[in-house]
């Protein structure tokens, strides 16, 4: 099979019916096998009835419906699961992204040897306080991850079947698979400028608290692929230059002390009496909990299951 459509969506019956011909008539019209597959997230209108009509009306309709609203991630992670195409596309359903961008990302994926093809709505229809959180997210990913994009959370990405089948996408982490993917040795990333169409049907189903969530996912997929595997290099680092700054502290004041008692010069403040002295007590206790954090979260790390969990790409036996 040549291609896996992918889309999630959450109460869209109106625009579902006009989607599925479009994809089918560029299809079609390009002689593509395909697979097109619908998650239902949880809605709570007749999306489901509709994607059973649909499935009458077009042998290439599959779906999978949860029994309530678990989030776009948890869609995606289980459409990868279950899609069969050598390529994967995933979109929206809110007719926002043109199914007529599916033959350019197939094309470039194949020939190009890409791993994933990002979508980049250059021109959008959104309002300003949408477009420019947005712009602020797409630099700090692109600032934390390396990774080159100017769009990381269009809807619209072709990967490739390796790609899907090795990564997991959970939580909120749907905006960062091209981070995931990076972290899974998946170094191939591009681009494609697409159309982003005005919403159609209904109303958008995210709110200004994604950008919020989205940045505590990011700094949370930061961490797990950089020290994931090697939690004590981090928390052991920070403990260590913690607790001896402390220590430094300390010593230089008792050592200031002892200097004035040996030299006979009055002292004006004893040691207890000084910031600096509950500063370096702070820097110490820290210190010493960052290490043990560290040295626990080794402990777990070494005793998980998937401790010695690595992906290989190609093996001669």
């Amino acid at each position: 099979m040549d291609i896996s459509i992918v889309v999630p969506l959450y109460n869209e019956e109106e625009s579902l019916p006009e989607l599925t011909a479009w994809i089918e008539k560029v299809m079609v019209a390009n002689n593509f096998s395909y697979e097109l597959l619908f998650v239902d997230d949880g809605s709570t209108d007749t999306s489901w009835s509709v994607i059973e009509d649909l499935r009458a009306q077009y042998p290439a309709v599959k779906g999978i419906k949860f029994r309530r609203n678990y989030g776009k991630s948890a869609a995606l992670n289980v459409a990868f699961e279950a899609a069969e195409g050598d390529v994967v596309i995933t979109m929206d359903a809110d007719l926002q992204d043109s199914p007529d961008e599916i033959p350019e990302l197939f094309r470039r994926l194949k020939e190009e040897r890409m791993d994933i093809i990002s979508g980049w709505k250059k021109k959008r229809y959104d309002p300003i306080t949408k477009t420019i959180p947005t712009k602020l997210f797409n630099a700090a990913t692109r600032s934390m991850s390396g990774i080159q994009l100017n769009d990381f959370n269009c809807g619209l990405k072709a990967y490739r079947k390796d790609v899907v089948k090795t990564i997991e996408v959970y939580g909120e982490m749907h905006r960062y698979i091209p981070v995931i993917a990076k972290w899974a040795g998946f170094k191939n990333i591009g681009e494609q400028v697409v159309e982003h169409r005005a919403r159609k049907y209904g109303v958008t189903k995210f709110g200004l608290s994604r950008f919020i969530n989205g940045f505590l996912d990011l700094l949370s997929i930061f961490f797990v692929g950089k020290f994931g595997k090697r939690p004590m290099h981090f928390f052991g680092s920070l403990g260590v230059l913690s607790f001896f700054l402390g220590t430094f502290m300390a010593l230089w004041m008792i050592g200031e002390k002892l200097y004035h008692i040996a030299a006979s010069i009055p002292y004006k403040r004893e040691i207890t009496d000084q910031p600096l002295f509950y500063i370096a007590l702070v820097a110490i206790i820290l210190g010493s909990q960052l290490f043990l954090t560290g040295f626990v979260a080794e402990l777990v790390t070494r005793n998980a299951p998937e401790r010695n969990q690595y992906l290989i790409e190609k093996e001669i036996r």
